[in-house]
């Protein structure tokens, strides 16, 4: 009775734990959720953090080049002719004969040397500064990167909420025109109205029932995309929070301009970009100043691999070298002048970049100020439409009115729904472009 109560007790904390994982499977996600689903999934965005990684061991390497190098090197040689290793020596044969040290054809090396650049025109600290702007320039792109993928959420989250709502306005459409039916149908049995009222609403009906598929048809893609953009798997169920709301936008153009100016990571990529080419300028020109350098230099041979045979020697020195380039037909001269010229393209691409933006944040600032428009006189037609459908409705009871009119109504309402829910839309995704165009998250 014990194992089967225990058993039992398992099964009952199984069977609790995977409800209540499928009833979290299909939790309704917030914008916030989304978004840093998004963030820890984006494949871009792993990728932008990998190159900062990269860009910080670049750095660290052009670090490396302020310090000094050391060198080893272990060698056999075979000569054509034997010779002696270290200082002359002599000795006596077995036959009182005096000769001088043998030799040997046999030569084993082993040397080292540490070497430290003293001056290199240059070259190594704006390398070194050029590595490390790479750095931030790395930084700033994650930057640029989380603002767009943050615009791509906001985008396909209004998406499913106003496809979502077209199909409201769809399944409002078909109870209308199924209600028109059944009317002209009770006008019909009583010979009120002819056969062709009845078969125009049914068409009509037919009509709304296949635009009503197609909606359906359109949410199930949006939250399709929108998975897609989650990393997760297409089929996943998706519920999203209604946030489809009108709030008016507090600054105006000149202020969101400065703020974009201010804050677009993209500006900062450009600013950095251009302090990387000017760092080039000073590497190249380095090539016009002598190299110097201070080296320490040990060496030793003998006759055997383990350098301590019969035949040895060893020997250090000190040396200070100054390596100049006498002649190379203007080839440094050249290429400094080249990478001059990359100063100047990288100034104009920020100029062009900045002039790029400020139209960005103006055609943003103006859609969102027409769907801003728009959504007052969506909203005044509807009442207008619900009220003409009304009237209608109540002239057909009393045959005032055609069945056409009440069908055309219906229509109407629908379209004004949809044009209110379309400008609403637009409205939100205007704001969130205008604030990714402005460098806001």
């Amino acid at each position: 009775m014990k194992i089967r109560g225990v058993i039992g007790f398992i099964l009952l904390i199984l069977l609790l734990t995977g409800s209540s994982w499928a009833q979290s499977s299909s939790d309704t996600l917030t914008l916030e959720e989304s978004i840093r689903i998004a963030m820890e999934r984006n494949l871009a965005l792993h990728s932008a953090k990998e190159g900062v990684i990269g860009s910080e061991f670049r750095r660290k390497a052009a670090r490396a080049d302020f310090l000094p190098k050391w060198t080893g090197q272990y060698g056999y040689t075979r000569l054509s002719d034997a010779t002696t290793i270290g200082g002359r020596t002599e000795r006596t044969t077995a036959d009182g004969k005096t000769i001088l040290a043998e030799t040997t054809r046999d030569t084993f090396n082993l040397g080292s040397s540490l070497i430290q650049t003293l001056f290199s025109g240059g070259a190594i600290s704006a390398n070194y500064r050029f590595e490390k702007l790479g750095l931030e320039l790395s930084k700033t792109n994650v930057e640029t990167v989380k603002r767009d993928i943050v615009l791509q959420v906001r985008v396909g989250y209004y998406s499913i909420i106003t496809t979502e709502k077209f199909v409201d306005v769809g399944k409002q459409a078909v109870k209308q025109f199924e209600a028109q039916l059944d009317v002209s149908k009770a006008f019909f049995e009583v010979g009120l109205i002819a056969k062709n009222d009845v078969l125009q609403a049914e068409v009509r009906l037919a009509n709304a029932r296949q635009a009503l598929v197609k909606a359906e048809n359109d949410v199930a893609l949006a939250k399709s995309l929108f998975n897609n953009l989650l990393r997760r798997e297409v089929n996943t169920p998706l519920e999203v929070i209604d946030i489809l709301e009108y709030k008016p936008f507090p600054l105006k153009f000149e202020e969101s301009l400065d703020e974009a100016l201010r804050q677009r990571p993209e500006l900062k990529i450009a600013d950095l970009s251009v302090d990387q080419a000017k760092e080039n300028v000073k590497i190249v020109r380095s090539g016009l100043f002598p190299l110097v350098s201070l080296s320490g230099n040990y060496s030793k041979n003998s006759d055997e691999a383990y350098l301590n045979g019969e035949l040895k020697s060893d020997q250090w020195n000190i040396t200070a070298l100054a390596t100049f380039t006498l002649w190379e037909w203007g080839k440094t001269y050249y290429r400094v002048g080249e990478s001059k010229v990359k100063v100047t393209q990288a100034e104009d691409a920020k100029v062009q970049l900045t002039e790029a933006i400020t139209l960005e944040v103006k055609d943003d600032y103006l859609n969102m100020l027409v769907a801003e428009k728009n959504i007052g006189v969506a909203q005044k037609s509807i009442e207008q439409a619900e009220e003409n459908l009304r009237l209608n409705e109540e002239r057909y009871k009393y045959q005032v009115a055609t069945a056409t009119d009440v069908l055309d109504a219906v229509v109407l309402l629908a379209q004004a729904r949809v044009n209110y829910y379309s400008a609403l839309s637009d409205f939100n995704i205007a704001k969130a472009r205008l604030e990714r165009a402005m460098g806001r998250m």
